[in-house]
């Protein structure tokens, strides 16, 4: 009974989505789909039931997406039953995980303020960090302006910290710097401190904000404060004279909302409030919040992977990351958070040479707005990543081969392009990582001729392309530019053992305008030990001078850290041979480097 109820329903359904189904002389079946009448992800459904119907056509099928935008209320989600799938875009297409939010009305004050009220998503209240209105991003409110009119960096204007008490969890700012209305008076004090680390930043959630003489005091909620004054790199900057301490910026409260193109979320009343910019109709403008953090997984199985699929001309958009609201984010580095980190006192001795280490730490993943995981010789060419929260593009475990060829990425929230594991949760960030499973290594990825512009832009430590634990991969002829902290960044660990990196490649990368905010970096960067790793034929130039990081110097144009070995640089062109060769390990090869290398 029940295996003839649930033959019917594939029957059913297989009549009702072969309407979709365009018959051609090709040896594939084409399935077109219509934004608004046909999902993406009922086109999957069809083709897998043509397959398991024994229909030849389906072993190879393509779905033709027809041009427009294409709202998801979930994730799509690519199997292992969709071998040798092509997506294509006929036409723009747009594949969205944003909402619209309408029926602006103006607030009084003679300010242009406007307040809509927010619908909810999937039955729940919508929550977010990002809008954008017309297509360009708004300005979550914040203690620094939205924008100069001089077109120079509005960061530039960040106030600076006085101190930190890191045993009462707890930094002191200038009382200038806090508008009055967050100071404490008897209720909570709604708003972020983004606070500048050299290679990170921190977003804490503040808890309590107390006037001490001429300066306030800070506390910040859980479980972020605790990790984040408990690890000792990075850490908030202080020097003697005060004038190269960390610089932080205040955002997320209605008492910081006075701008153009500033926007602010009262998430319990469901409202939001934005002061439009000069020529913005709000009765007219698209305005987009994002709801979902990924909008496509492709998710296999180590002994069934997802195989041979190909996804091209898809613009994807439109992503949230929502971890900093609800836990704060205290980084390690390249973006990736701590879930528990502390100090070591004294220093333990560690072997071959590494550095003494003097700190624990492990680390979690941000979300990604495309995932690739357990999966083989899968392709995206030509697609469009832009107006994501976190990183763009994710190929994680158990990847193996594939091509990430000729997409664009601009306006990234984090790492633009994010290749291999950087750990487990449950590996401590010093030991070196080779699993027994080699299968778990991403392994064979080719990314090239990508063209990757403002990334970094929300997560300032993130990158342009991070690879971490990874082997066989080649990174070759992308374009890399307006990135917040290093272009390319290979390699993971601290330590010169051997693990699961080896015969890597970086070659014939343009890199220029990088570190517009952080420092202690390079245009290329290295960790670990990576035998046969060659970085040749790149060219890195024009990087960024923000005045407000904590050592205005330290800055490179190629940089192998600690415990990289067995590397070869060579062939790279920079304008002066500014580079760090920073507690390496053994077999790492330098030829001609720098200004006299022939482009």
């Amino acid at each position: 009974m029940a295996f003839s109820f649930i033959r019917d329903i594939l029957t059913g359904v297989a009549v009702l989505l072969t309407s979709h189904t365009t018959a051609t002389a090709s040896d594939s079946l084409h399935i077109t789909v219509e934004p608004g009448t046909f999902t993406i992800e009922q086109a999957l459904q069809q083709a897998r039931l043509a397959r398991l119907q024994g229909d030849d056509k389906a072993r190879h099928p393509v779905i033709e997406l027809s041009a427009g935008t294409y709202r998801l209320c979930q994730p799509i989600i690519i199997r292992p039953e969709d071998e040798g799938t092509t997506i294509v875009a006929q036409g723009e297409v747009v594949i969205s995980g944003g909402v619209e939010i309408k029926g602006w009305k103006a607030e009084g004050g003679g300010r242009k303020v406007w307040v809509a009220d927010l619908p909810l998503w999937n039955g729940r209240p919508l929550e977010f960090r990002q809008l954008w209105v017309n297509g360009r991003k708004a300005v979550r409110a914040r203690n620094v302006p939205a924008q100069m009119a001089d077109g120079s960096d509005p960061f530039e204007q960040m106030p600076r910290i006085l101190s930190v008490d890191k045993a009462k969890e707890t930094i002191y700012v200038p009382q200038k710097s806090i508008p009055s209305s967050l100071i404490d008076k008897g209720g909570k004090v709604e708003a972020e401190m983004v606070l500048h680390e050299m290679w990170c930043i921190a977003n804490l959630r503040i808890k309590s904000a107390t006037v001490q003489g001429d300066s306030v005091a800070l506390t910040f909620h859980n479980p972020e404060s605790h990790i984040h004054f408990m690890h000792p790199w990075p850490s908030p900057m202080v020097t003697p004279d005060r004038k190269h301490n960390s610089p932080f910026y205040l955002t997320n409260s209605r008492a910081l909302l006075d701008e153009p193109g500033e926007w602010w979320l009262d998430a319990r009343a469901r409202k939001l409030y934005y002061i439009s910019r000069e020529g913005e109709d709000m009765h007219t403008a698209t305005v987009v919040a994002p709801a979902l953090e990924t909008l496509l997984k492709m998710q296999g199985t180590p002994d069934q992977p997802v195989t041979n699929v190909t996804l091209k001309g898809i613009t994807f958009e439109h992503s949230t990351w929502m971890r900093p609201s609800l836990e704060g984010h205290a980084p390690l580095q390249a973006g990736m958070y701590m879930t528990e980190a502390y100090k070591i006192r004294p220093q333990i001795r560690r072997p071959n040479g590494d550095h003494g280490l003097d700190n624990q730490g492990w680390v979690g993943r941000p979300a990604a707005a495309v995932e690739v995981n357990c999966a083989e010789r899968i392709t995206l060419s030509e697609c469009t990543f832009r107006h994501t929260a976190s990183t763009a593009l994710d190929c994680h475990l158990y990847v193996n081969g594939g091509t990430v060829d000729s997409c664009t990425f601009s306006d990234i929230g984090g790492t633009a392009i994010l290749a291999g594991s950087f750990g487990p949760e449950g590996h401590e960030a010093h030991l070196p990582y080779d699993p027994s499973d080699r299968r778990e290594t991403c392994t064979g990825l080719t990314i090239s001729s990508n063209r990757i512009d403002d990334a970094a832009n929300e997560d300032w430590g993130c990158l342009g392309i991070a690879a971490g634990f990874v082997r066989n991969i080649s990174i070759l002829d992308n374009e890399i530019s307006n990135v917040s902290y290093t272009g390319i960044s290979l390699g993971w660990g601290w330590n010169q053992q051997t693990c699961a990196m080896a015969n890597n490649l970086v070659k014939g990368n343009h890199i220029h305008h990088y570190a517009r905010h952080n420092y202690d970096c390079a245009g290329i960067y290295t960790l670990g030990a990576q035998p046969h790793t060659f970085i040749e034929e790149n060219v890195i130039d024009s990087i960024c001078t923000p005045s407000y990081v904590h050592d205005p110097n330290h800055w490179f144009y190629l940089y192998t850290d600690e415990g990289s070995s067995y590397i070869t640089v060579r062939n790279n062109w920079t304008p002066s041979e500014k580079f760090l060769k920073n507690a390496n390990g053994p077999g790492n090869t330098w030829e001609n480097n720098g200004p006299d290398v022939i482009r």
